[in-house]
């Protein structure tokens, strides 16, 4: 009998990344995040925030509208407990974004462009990319602008999330 691993294969306008999930570390928000993609919540949203050699950010419903106000504000109307673990914030982790309360994050994430060893245990890491390091080179390198609050993070061409998508993968 095949075991199988559940990972997230993120469909952009650059192409794709496959995400392996940290269940042992962060089981709840793995959990939140996979509900979230089979209920196809990050179908059509974007990398709204871009900050070059340190992360790219999803997963706000906002960004659909490249018009909306308050993108980088939005969420799926709840918010999940932090699972702070020992995993380190490495180029290609996945983790969830929030504000300053450790208990606020719930559909937006970030993946590290660079080693960022100032979130280690303040942000919830729950995975890592495995393939598609391109792509996120690719997005990390889009050009921003202001978000209107100063911080140049804005990507000036919209990079979409078309879907992330759960795929069953078979482990040795």
């Amino acid at each position: 009998m095949e075991d199988v691993e559940e990972t997230a294969v993120i469909e952009t306008g650059s192409g794709n990344m496959t995400i392996r999930f940290w269940p042992d570390a962060a089981s709840n928000t793995v959990e939140n995040f996979k509900k979230l993609c089979r209920e196809h919540f990050y179908d059509g949203t974007a990398f709204h925030r871009v900050i070059k050699g340190f992360m790219i950010q999803g997963g706000d419903p906002l960004s659909r509208d490249p018009a909306a106000r308050g993108v980088g504000t939005g969420g799926p109307g709840y918010t999940i407990k932090a699972e702070f673990n020992q995993h380190r914030h490495t180029r290609g982790v996945i983790s969830m974004a929030r504000s300053r309360d450790p208990d606020s994050a719930g559909s937006q994430f970030f993946i590290c462009l660079a080693d960022a060893s100032s979130l280690d245990g303040k942000y919830t890491a729950f995975g890592e990319l495995v393939s598609g390091d391109e792509v996120l080179e690719s997005i990390g390198n889009a050009a921003v602008r202001s978000d209107g609050g100063g911080e140049k993070s804005r990507p000036v061409d919209r990079v979409e999330v078309k879907s992330i998508r759960i795929v069953e993968t078979a482990i040795a």
